[in-house]
């Protein structure tokens, strides 16, 4: 199947911003849309998203959302207000016919790698990153994030992905406001797999997404893409503010590995991890987690995927800044110095 890369938004089109997963927070939706407004993006609220309801619209009202939002020639693009835990629920509503006739730039991540996985299957691109929390923390929108959310909101592709200089995986505190601390970006290491031509650029679709949303759908068993389709792509992941103990991503990439799935990719990013979160049960080491991390992963490749190069440590996920991984891009890793870039073909 051929993979199309919705237009860059055009003068005269809207943003549309959309809940399929969480309703809006009124204060945040007005920080998002002040920002958008910054940067020449004239948006729209859509009914799910419309702020402070008490529960989230029906899965079947939040798909109808979204494909209206697809059809409508005056949105150019859709972005998601946040992610949530259920969104896996709303795929069954939606019509793929309807959304492939009508290809438009996809933004969310999270929860909303549920809709991204389901329109890969259908070769459309989309782009992770939504309104809260990325666009709304700290008191102005970082530059990084800024650099890249311009290239895929106007431009044809990412292109080159440079290492943020900085990164945080701190909790902003809305209600004071306070500054966040920062920490030096030592950037991307790279495995390369004992099959593996150091020497050599590997690149592929990017399929995947975050950690426990690849593991739902493996789960279910449904949405996935016949494995065939995988042939020499490029897997990504990012473990999110779930921060699962490395154990668990070792089972789970193991699993795909007795799957033979994990053989199937050609390469493998996986985002910085975060190790806190307000709703944690354990008290990950943030020296020692993403060691941990990256221990498991290049364990369970080396046993599957041994021809695998895998980057480790780029600013997509749930750490900030980050750039939009686009899902559906075709993704250049070069395991010299693990430079990457994003292109539609």
């Amino acid at each position: 199947m051929a993979f199309t890369t919705p237009p860059p938004l055009a003068d005269g089109q809207v943003l549309a911003i959309a809940a399929p997963s969480r309703p809006a927070d009124a204060t945040r939706l007005r920080i998002g849309r002040e920002r958008l407004d910054a940067l020449g993006v004239e948006t729209r609220v859509l009914p799910t998203a419309e702020p402070d309801r008490d529960d989230p619209a029906s899965p079947a009202e939040r798909a109808a959302d979204v494909e209206a939002a697809f059809a409508d020639p005056e949105v150019g693009a859709v972005m998601a207000y946040t992610g949530g835990d259920d969104q896996i629920r709303v795929l069954r509503h939606l019509d793929g016919d309807a959304l492939a006739a009508n290809p438009t730039r996809f933004f969310g991540y999270s929860d909303n790698d549920n809709l991204r996985l389901f329109l890969w299957d259908l070769g459309i691109v989309s782009y992770g990153i939504g309104v809260h929390p990325d666009l709304v923390c700290d008191a102005e929108l970082h530059p990084y994030t800024e650099r890249y959310l311009r290239r895929a909101l106007f431009e044809d592709s990412l292109g080159a992905v440079e290492p943020a200089d900085e990164w945080t995986d701190e909790w902003f505190d809305f209600e004071t406001g306070e500054p966040r601390a920062w920490r030096d970006n030592p950037g991307p290491t790279v495995w390369v797999g004992p099959d593996a031509d150091p020497d050599e650029p590997v690149g592929g679709r990017v399929w995947g997404g975050s950690f426990g949303i690849v593991k739902w759908h493996l789960q279910a068993d449904r949405y996935l893409p016949a494995p065939e389709r995988l042939d020499g792509a490029v897997l990504a992941l990012e473990t999110s503010e779930d921060v699962p103990p490395p154990r668990e991503v070792g089972y789970a990439l193991r699993a795909m590995g007795e799957r033979g799935l994990l053989e199937r990719f050609d390469g493998v990013l996986v985002g910085r991890p975060r190790t806190n979160a307000p709703t944690l049960e354990w008290d990950p080491d943030p020296e020692e987690y993403p060691t941990e991390l990256e221990r498991v992963v290049t364990r369970e490749l080396e046993r599957y995927a041994p021809g695998t190069v895998a980057g480790l440590g780029y600013d997509f996920g749930h750490t900030d800044p980050s750039f939009p991984l686009p899902l559906g891009a075709v993704a250049t890793l070069d395991p010299a110095d693990g430079a990457l870039r994003f292109d539609p073909d």
